[in-house]
């Protein structure tokens, strides 16, 4: 089947439609589906471009050849509406998709979230809060009904703490996205947290982060890591030695996409 442009998933009142891109590989399926999900700060980016260190890699054609389905979303920015609202937007996705899978040749049962920067955060919170009982932190958007589970998180330098993130900045991205520091909104701040959601029947985790990173540190990685691990969740821990935001300073970003999709073989158990 041809690769389906400009989907739209969702549509909310007072804002533009939420929209996808589904790229398949050739053949027939039904094949395992990576949902991505941009950075930018909450606040810039969209569903299209991808950070200057990986955009002429062939990004998305690297995970057809291997096999996957990608859906690259678009989700409303921090200028746009406050958190929760991309957490709702990312869920909202994955219930379309799910709903669809068997129009869009794609496997329900074999469901991955990728996300860098702050779509490693809104990954990572996505999956360790799947079908969360409470509509502040599961949301209305969208197609409701249908499980916002997945099987498996990529999370590159993710945000996983926001409250020790507090950079006492009102202008910074974590700022603008809750409507207020962090160290001020102590409770949506722990909400917003993926550190703080961890718990025993969460999905296998990769975090690849680079040591230098000056944005989002690497302890935010290690963080979430070390709490995944003492619930006895998997959790791959990448370390980038060099490397600094958008993994700035590494010459192999090919390599460290290819790790991620090896992964992703494994947890899904691809052939």
């Amino acid at each position: 089947m041809d690769s389906p442009l400009d989907l739209t998933y969702a549509q909310v009142l007072g804002y533009r439609p939420l929209s996808l891109d589904l790229h398949v590989p050739a053949g027939e399926g039904p094949w395992p589906l990576v949902v991505w999900v941009h950075g930018g700060g909450w606040r810039t980016g969209d569903r299209r471009t991808l950070p200057s260190t990986y955009a002429e890699l062939g990004f998305f054609a690297r995970m057809r050849r291997r096999g996957y389905a990608v859906a690259s979303v678009d989700y409303r920015l921090s200028a746009e509406a406050r958190f929760p609202a991309q957490l709702h937007d990312v869920k909202a996705a994955i219930r379309w998709l799910r709903a669809n899978a068997a129009d869009l040749a794609l496997d329900a049962d074999r469901v991955a979230l990728w996300g860098e920067s702050a779509g490693g955060h809104l990954v990572a919170l996505a999956g360790l809060t799947a079908d969360a009982p409470d509509p502040f932190v599961e949301g209305e958007v969208g197609l409701t009904g249908v499980s916002s589970a997945v099987h498996a998180v990529v999370n590159w330098y993710g945000v996983a703490d926001l409250v020790g993130l507090d950079r006492k900045d009102p202008e910074s991205p974590e700022a603008l996205l809750l409507g207020g520091q962090p160290g001020h909104l102590p409770e949506l701040a722990a909400l917003a947290s993926p550190a703080e959601h961890a718990h025993a029947e969460a999905p296998p985790f990769l975090c690849v982060h680079g040591v230098a990173d000056k944005v989002v540190p690497y302890s935010q990685s290690e963080h979430l890591a070390a709490v995944l691990h003492a619930y006895g969740t998997r959790c791959d821990l990448r370390p980038v030695p060099g490397a600094d935001h958008i993994f700035e300073g590494t010459d192999d970003v090919g390599a460290l996409i290819e790790t991620s999709l090896d992964f992703l073989d494994d947890v899904l158990k691809l052939p």
